[in-house]
């Protein structure tokens, strides 16, 4: 059974994390980096607690900002991408707290990389692995990709 993602909620997802990150960056700001990270993983593992895209549901899209873009999509592989992007922040939040400030910019650099990658070229890198390892069958990622 096909199954709705709008993929406009995942742009806006991907601009307030690209936002957040380059303004923790700026401010160097450990606690804003964790708090991404937060938003993510908690997201990732509990979808209606996605804050960016609550933001855009009761927000940013009944303003008229933001209209939806609903596609015949697997929200599965979009989750492992917030899932492991949550994961590297949640490592540069701890490489910031260790005072080793190279790795942890870095590992937030690589998130707003991909995450601009997907807002910009319509690439999601994390989708991709999740697909890759789909192909190898390995448990937990059971869901192909759509037929175009």
């Amino acid at each position: 059974m096909p199954r709705k993602v709008d993929h406009n909620a995942l742009r806006t997802n991907q601009a307030f994390i690209i936002t957040l990150l380059i303004l923790a960056f700026i401010l160097s700001s450990t606690v804003l980096v964790a708090f991404v990270a937060a938003v993510m993983v908690i997201g990732a593992a509990y979808p209606p607690a996605r804050l960016f895209v609550w933001i855009y549901q009761r927000i940013l899209r009944p303003a008229g900002f933001v209209k939806p873009d609903v596609q015949t999509d697997n929200p599965e592989p979009h989750r492992f991408a917030m899932a492991v992007g949550g994961v590297f922040l949640a490592a540069s939040t701890l490489a910031l707290l260790a005072e080793a400030a190279a790795v942890g910019w870095i590992l937030s650099w690589i998130v707003v990389v991909l995450a601009a990658l997907n807002l910009f070229v319509g690439f999601c890198a994390g989708c991709f692995v999740y697909y890759q390892l789909n192909k190898l069958g390995i448990p937990g990622f059971n869901r192909a990709p759509l037929e175009a």
